[in-house]
């Protein structure tokens, strides 16, 4: 198999690290110069990336997100943001109008943007031999983090990602099958035959921090109000009206 797409399908998230490793900083800038060099749209490359080394920092966002405690215990914390804000600075230097409120479109892109630098780190990182795990739960006190981290408007947090030495070995995580996921020249209406089997297939694989069924979890997560705090701090950054 080609060994970059043997790469990606090993893919696994890890959450213990070993504590005393540290990446170099040549390492490091391998893993930023890969995610600088993912694609974006019309080459705006609508993301910053935060290199959080401070480990008062990185030990309040644990309290932040106590469920998390590799953002402290990896050997790098990096956070990838969407940033609509280097446009609105040459919108202001042209003198014209930034109406990116107007449509939920600018926030999509810059949200894409973001997301593909991540999953270039991911992968740079996993290429160089260490493990990762993205931390989207960053978004759950997303103005408190913001705050700490001093986001200006027309910014906001889209994930963090730790990355270190694993500590411990982890199974790779079975996936939806095919069937479930493409589809061919049109969209095809669910079997759901595919998702009772996937759900015996994850009852199977008996992750330890799994307290529900793949099912159960995210008929709750999706029958509970939305998250409304997360749409009050978009409109704050200017983000959305």
């Amino acid at each position: 198999m080609n060994p970059t797409i043997q790469l990606l399908k090993n893919h696994r998230s890890f959450r213990d690290f070993d504590e005393s490793y540290q990446l170099t900083e040549e390492e490091l800038t391998q893993i930023l110069d890969a995610a600088r060099q993912a694609p974006s749209w019309m080459n705006g490359q609508m993301y910053s990336i935060i290199v959080i080394k401070d480990q008062s920092i990185r030990q309040k966002l644990v309290a932040l997100n106590p469920g998390n405690p590799q953002i402290l215990k990896s050997s790098l914390f990096i956070l990838f943001v969407a940033d609509l804000k280097r446009t609105k600075i040459i919108a202001d230097e042209l003198k014209v109008p930034y109406q990116i409120n107007d449509s939920l479109h600018p926030l999509i892109i810059a949200t894409t943007d973001a997301s593909l630098a991540l999953q270039n780190a991911i992968i740079a990182s996993e290429a160089l031999g260490f493990g990762v795990v993205p931390v989207g739960s960053i978004r759950n006190q997303i103005e408190e983090v913001s705050e700490l981290l001093h986001l200006p408007d027309y910014v906001y947090p889209l994930c963090g990602l730790s990355i270190g030495k694993p500590a411990t070995s982890v199974a790779i995580k079975p996936r939806l099958p095919q069937e479930a996921v493409v589809h061919f020249d049109t969209y095809k209406p669910y079997d759901q035959k595919y998702l009772r089997d996937y759900e015996a297939t994850m009852t199977r694989f008996g992750e330890k921090r799994e307290t529900k069924t793949w099912t159960k979890k995210f008929a709750d997560y999706f029958s509970e109000d939305s998250n409304k705090h997360f749409d009050r701090y978009l409109k704050k950054q200017k983000l959305i009206k």
